[in-house]
């Protein structure tokens, strides 16, 4: 996530999963941040809840950058309460033209009862068509784990938690320290 030629390591990884089935959508992300080869922390909360709790946000990449993010999504929420989809427009209509903004290395998942939405800073803003998304190092094997498992019974917590054992499994910047969140859809 860093400047390739500054000769410091990248921070690496996260896998972050959402999975909307039934009358829940979940966000689960992993606790592990990474330094070059290095876990410099276990437990890290890559997973939160915005807007009184109406709106779960989970970042992958530069933590720092993703804070940046989730007080700017804050403020587009309050400015469009009740329009995720709209509030997460302008961010990435801010993120691509904002100087300040464009420097950042992260990518959100961002839910609520209706939408799940992947921003990123090269201005997209992604729905997933089967309900499931996933960002990060591990987030291809989550997702993939989360597809699968999709037409079983299991419900979307379950999903989600399998698919982060089975990316925790593979990706070496993922760990088993989950933080699941999750909002009834009704």
């Amino acid at each position: 996530m860093s400047d390739k030629n500054s000769g410091f390591p990248d921070w690496h990884g996260t896998t972050i999963v959402s999975v909307r089935k039934g009358n829940t959508v979940v966000v689960a992300g992993d606790g592990q941040v990474s330094l070059g080869p290095t876990v410099i922390k276990h437990g890290a909360k890559k997973v939160r809840r915005l807007a009184g709790g109406s709106v779960i946000a989970g970042f992958a990449g530069a933590t720092a950058d993703a804070f940046t993010l989730f007080e700017r999504l804050e403020t587009k929420l309050e400015q469009y309460p009740d329009q995720l989809m709209r509030a997460c427009v302008e961010l990435a209509k801010d993120w691509r033209t904002d100087r300040y903004l464009r420097k950042l290395e992260a990518m959100l998942i961002v839910v609520d009862a209706r939408d799940s939405l992947v921003l990123t800073g090269t201005g997209d803003v992604l729905s997933p068509d089967e309900g499931v998304v996933a960002i990060g190092s591990g987030g291809n094997y989550a997702l993939s784990a989360a597809l699968a498992l999709l037409d079983t019974d299991k419900n979307a917590e379950d999903i989600a938690r399998k698919a982060m054992e089975i990316a925790e499994k593979i990706c070496v910047y993922t760990n088993d320290q989950v933080t699941l969140e999750s909002i009834e859809t009704k």
